[in-house]
């Protein structure tokens, strides 16, 4: 079993101490897809999985998910998050038994979803749904200090709903000087980087778990691929995620690590539970500044 290097109060100090470093991204890799992102004191949470629900689910089924991670906090005792956004309705990205203790811990959470998800995510909440804000690919939504862009994610397929709205997305959020891409699930598609060079990415988040299977594409980029992407983009640094968390569907970073070196694409790969601060950054403690370029490469990992 992995262990996260922080987890529970430790963790939620960590969370909160951040606020002392301004006008930085703090970010944190939770497991899978999850990464908590902290900027001017808001939470924004990407596909947060904080429970053991698919594991429960497919025991004793002919397709398991042996959980192989740590739970490195409570979503109950998860407070300071205001925004949550789940790319899709899969049971990993969009996990009712930890988006509802998130809302009861976080009472004015909104939650940021596939306008052509939402009625079904509505549905599978209830009434204690947090308030959604709807995205298709191609416009955005906007809540607090956070744009979020909708870009088309392909699992190998485009997919919509009869009225033509996107069930499936990545995030470009821009907020104040920085812009973040997380992919979500998705391959490489025919306009996926004509769509995210409208923004410079200062951090992407891609996953590395896609296989090709006896000639079939899978759903997912595989480690070349989403460090060839970040190349793409031109993304100041890249990390990777959705692995670790399932016995039978988790990769190693090392093939995606070693193609960012060849690629000269700047990448981090966090612990679970690890800190990542990337500037520029400002610490009333230590009484300096960090370089204000927020393309350099400022960055600082904590536990």
């Amino acid at each position: 079993m992995i262990t996260p290097v922080q987890k529970n109060e430790e963790f939620l100090s960590d969370f909160h101490e951040a606020d002392k470093v301004t006008g930085a991204i703090h970010l944190w890799w939770l497991g899978q897809s999850t990464v908590l992102i902290k900027w001017d004191g808001k939470g924004l949470l990407f596909d947060p999985y904080l429970s053991d629900s698919l594991t429960r689910a497919r025991r004793g089924t002919d397709s398991p998910m042996t959980r192989i991670s740590e739970r490195v906090i409570d979503p109950l005792l998860l407070t300071g998050i205001d925004l949550v956004a789940c790319t899709s309705l899969e049971p990993d990205r969009l996990d009712a038994e930890t988006i509802l203790p998130l809302r009861a811990s976080n009472p004015n959470l909104k939650l940021v979803l596939p306008a052509g998800a939402a009625q079904e995510a509505e549905d599978l909440l209830g009434r204690a749904a947090p308030p959604i804000l709807r995205v298709n690919a191609g416009t955005y939504t906007s809540y607090s200090s956070f744009d979020f862009h909708g870009i088309e994610a392909a699992t190998p397929k485009i997919h919509r709903d009869a009225n033509g709205h996107s069930r499936e997305l990545g995030y470009v959020v821009s907020f104040g000087p920085f812009a973040i891409y997380f992919s979500g699930e998705t391959v490489w598609h025919t306009n996926l980087v004509k769509q995210i060079r409208r923004w410079p990415i200062n951090l992407g988040i891609l996953p590395i778990s896609g296989e090709v299977k006896s000639g079939d594409r899978g759903d997912s980029l595989n480690g070349f691929e989403a460090a060839a992407l970040s190349k793409a983009i031109s993304a100041s640094i890249v990390i990777p995620c959705d692995y670790d968390l399932f016995e039978e569907t988790t990769t190693s970073p090392d093939e995606f690590s070693s193609c960012c070196e060849r690629l000269g694409q700047r990448s981090r790969i966090l612990k679970l539970g690890q800190r990542m601060t990337m500037g520029p950054v400002s610490d009333p403690g230590a009484g300096k500044a960090l370089p204000s370029d927020p393309y350099q490469d400022d960055w600082q990992l904590g536990y």
